[in-house]
């Protein structure tokens, strides 16, 4: 099972796919979890997402988790499913709980209350291409899939 869910191939594109999410990803992150880049930090963004949004404590931890844990993760291609995978719930839920009102578009000219959600539907694409491929070349999910003697 364990090898089922490390198993990739050598590709390019898997690689081009995990580092982009992945890095696009750790802003987010390192703004939720270490207040970086202007965010709140920990403490303030649990707050806000268990207090103001209603989220339960556990799925505000893994999100946060998500975001940024899995964002190192998906760079160096550690658990890409798993991190993609919460990466691709996070935008789910976020669509869901924040977005959808405010249509498909960005929000680009600032003419709207809020941001739409052709971001989080790129987000959610590149995450599922990853649950299926893998992390692809130069993955930590490779080396170990090589060094236990099950190739692709």
């Amino acid at each position: 099972m364990f090898n089922k869910l490390l198993k990739t191939d050598d590709d390019i594109s898997s690689l081009i796919m995990r580092v982009a999410l992945g890095i696009i990803f750790f802003p987010h992150g390192a703004q939720k979890l270490l207040g970086w880049f202007g965010g709140n930090g920990f403490s303030e963004t649990m707050g806000f997402f268990t207090e103001k949004m209603g989220i339960p404590v556990v799925l505000a931890f893994l999100a946060i988790m998500a975001e940024s844990i899995g964002a190192v993760a998906l760079i160096t291609g550690f658990l890409t499913r798993i991190a993609a995978l919460g990466i691709a719930t996070n935008m789910i839920v976020a669509i869901f709980m924040v977005h959808l009102p405010h249509g498909f578009f960005m929000n680009w000219f600032g003419t709207k209350q809020g941001e739409g959600y052709e971001y989080h539907l790129l987000a959610i694409t590149l995450a599922v291409a990853l649950m299926i491929r893998g992390g692809g070349r130069f993955s930590i999910d490779g080396i170990i899939t090589k060094m236990s003697g099950r190739s692709t």
